[in-house]
């Protein structure tokens, strides 16, 4: 069965919340919002006004988990009290509730039984707060991943820092010291982000919804301090209940998109990091379809 996703060529607040709406599926209990809020020095990310009608209409608290950027980066949320002052700094806080699920430990494991890299995902232990999930994504390009969508969100977004270690690595390390020294092959990495995608999923299902916004299409993600610029014309807004099918579909548009100036050079960020990898992977786990039919609104 082909998987549900809507398309709108309109981008702002008001249309996503529309977009949900039409959707029709209801988030019940305690929402747990999925964002990227940005890495300090980052000018594509998507900012809190943009979000800000959304959030309010499920009464959802945005979640966020540190980074395991190790001395690797020069970003500064891989700390909790510099990651926290950040958020302020980016204004989330004057808007909603923040959960930055991590800062205190110890970690909620998940096992993966079927995972093709991974066995158990390491998270914020406060996601177990949650009844319900709205993950948000700026959908881009990214320096190791090849494109961030709904599946990244699931998988790098809602990790601890050990998490996103063991992602990176391919469950070889939970340290972010020795992340980068042993970062997994990339097939494997793309793969271990499938199965930690997995996990979330599931453990929401029927009580999830992604909508993606294709909008500053750099191919470099939000965690870049130093990013470049947009390279692509926006797109539009999409969204589903299918993490699987939402970012193929953005993957269709991008191809699609044959008269944009800046279309190859996104492409080649994606096709050189094998990105569209994660989502055959994260299909063969049979959490979402990469077949699906997409309807404007």
């Amino acid at each position: 069965m082909r998987s549900k996703v809507l398309f709108s060529k309109e981008i702002s607040p008001e249309k996503v919340l529309e977009m949900y709406k039409i959707l029709g599926v209801s988030l019940p209990g305690k929402v747990a919002v999925k964002v990227h809020s940005g890495e300090k020095g980052n000018q594509n990310f998507l900012r809190p006004s943009f979000w800000k009608p959304m959030i309010e209409a499920v009464n959802g608290t945005v979640v966020e988990c540190n980074t395991a950027y190790g001395d690797a980066f020069t970003g500064v949320r891989d700390h909790t009290e510099s990651h926290l002052k950040l958020i302020e700094y980016h204004g989330w806080n004057r808007y909603f509730h923040v959960d930055l699920m991590d800062a205190e430990g110890p970690d909620v494991v998940w096992e993966i039984p079927d995972g093709k890299i991974l066995k158990e995902d390491h998270l914020g232990k406060n996601i177990l707060h949650y009844d319900s999930m709205l993950v948000l994504a700026h959908f881009k390009g990214h320096p190791q991943g090849g494109y961030g969508g709904a599946l990244k969100q699931l998988s790098i977004g809602c990790a601890s820092a050990k998490g996103k270690a063991l992602i990176h690595s391919g469950g070889v390390t939970d340290s972010n010291i020795d992340t980068w020294k042993k970062h997994a092959e990339q097939d494997h990495f793309c793969e271990a982000m499938a199965d930690a995608a997995s996990a979330v999923h599931k453990h929401f299902e029927g009580k999830i919804v992604y909508i993606n916004v294709m909008k500053n299409l750099s191919v470099d993600c939000d965690c870049c301090a130093v990013a470049e610029d947009p390279c692509m014309k926006d797109i539009g807004i999409l969204a589903s209940t299918d993490p699987v099918a939402i970012d193929q579909a953005c993957m269709d548009l991008i191809y699609a998109a044959t008269d944009d100036p800046g279309q190859k050079h996104f492409i080649e960020r994606v096709e050189s990091r094998h990105g569209i990898h994660t989502i055959e992977a994260a299909a063969e786990l049979g959490f979402g379809s990469r077949e699906y039919e997409l309807t404007e609104v």
